[in-house]
């Protein structure tokens, strides 16, 4: 006669089958750790964490991404290329230009003044990511996405009124790259390196007259207080924050979750891609600018423009033959697609 409820040994051997399979659903969710050196604040990292969403989203909870925002691990942006490389951390948020140590021609990659008109961005950005993605594959560490950055316009913010080269002679600049501080030797400026966070005591205390700086977001950093002028220089060659993860994270992921995770990332890059340039973001910053007391001179010239730019792309040059062979292949690229554009 049949048991309906069934013997003992057939329900322990349907439990035990039952504990195994919840077993190796649980062993098949994987979480990745994603290393920012940035500060939860700032808007690149509200993408991070929205991609970290999507990714358990798209992947139905088989992959999560734990975010660990300025710099909470411990790391140093330094290492990053090591650190990845030896799978101490799977994921991160990389920036070409932190990685001089180890890999020099990453810097070389891209370098401000070699884009006039914000529309050159986003005609080159393959080419750009492309370049990017080649070097960090050297350290074991591909690209799933990143986030693009806006493309904020650059200006000179000064004590008193400068807005030609010329004017800017006796002055002492503030900058934020050595390739920046070539640039203006190359013109005759005097330019030295000031981090952000010193930069306002820097130009209240005199020690610099001028700050270049992105000027859509000035007044974040209460430039209005220290300076009265600011002329429109450039726009900003802004490289691209990226997604990398290590090939050993990677080789973990089953295919629904190397799906996620890289459809995750391309649609934050698509998404910030197309917010990058803003005309009327632009104007409306520099419209709030003027509300706070800024006087908003007329732009450098266009030939003052064409000056500044050659001194950038000669620094850019020797920058690039001084990382190596990738750093002027790099280089030799990217001058090529703006050349052509």
């Amino acid at each position: 006669m049949n048991n309906s409820k069934g013997t003992p040994l057939a329900l322990g051997a349907a439990a035990f089958l039952s504990l195994a399979f919840v077993g190796n659903a649980q062993a098949d969710n994987i979480s990745l750790k994603f290393h920012s050196g940035l500060a939860q604040s700032r808007p690149e990292a509200a993408q991070i964490d929205r991609f970290a969403d999507l990714v358990s989203e798209k992947s139905d909870g088989e992959l999560e991404i734990e975010v660990y925002h300025a710099g909470a691990l411990g790391l140093k942006e330094a290492d990053m290329l090591r650190i990845l490389q030896q799978g101490m951390v799977d994921m991160a948020l990389l920036y070409g230009e932190y990685y001089t140590r180890d890999a020099p021609a990453l810097s070389s990659v891209y370098a401000q003044g070699a884009i006039t008109e914000s529309s050159q961005h986003d005609e080159i950005l393959d080419v750009i990511r492309e370049l990017y993605e080649d070097g960090f594959a050297d350290w074991n560490i591909e690209i799933v996405g990143g986030v693009v950055a806006p493309i904020f316009d650059v200006g000179l913010h000064c004590k008193e009124p400068v807005h030609t080269l010329e004017e800017l002679q006796d002055k002492k600049v503030r900058v934020w790259s050595r390739h920046l501080v070539d640039t203006f030797d190359l013109l005759g400026i005097s330019a030295q390196v000031i981090p952000q966070n010193d930069m306002y005591m820097a130009l209240q205390t005199g020690v610099v007259d001028c700050a270049y700086y992105l000027s859509t977001v000035a007044p974040t950093v209460s430039l209005q207080e220290v300076t009265e002028y600011e002329s429109y220089l450039h726009p900003w060659a802004a490289s691209p924050w990226l997604f990398g993860i290590s090939e050993r994270a990677l080789s973990r992921l089953n295919d629904n979750q190397r799906q996620a995770l890289e459809e995750a990332g391309e649609q934050i890059w698509n998404e910030t891609r197309a917010t990058a340039v803003d005309p009327e973001r632009e104007a409306q910053a520099r419209q709030e600018r003027e509300e706070l007391g800024i006087t908003m001179l007329p732009d450098f010239s266009d030939e003052d423009v064409q000056t500044f730019v050659d001194a950038a792309w000669q620094a850019w040059q020797n920058m690039a033959e001084n990382a190596g062979e990738d750093g002027t292949r790099y280089y030799n690229t990217v001058t090529q697609a703006l050349s052509e554009e």
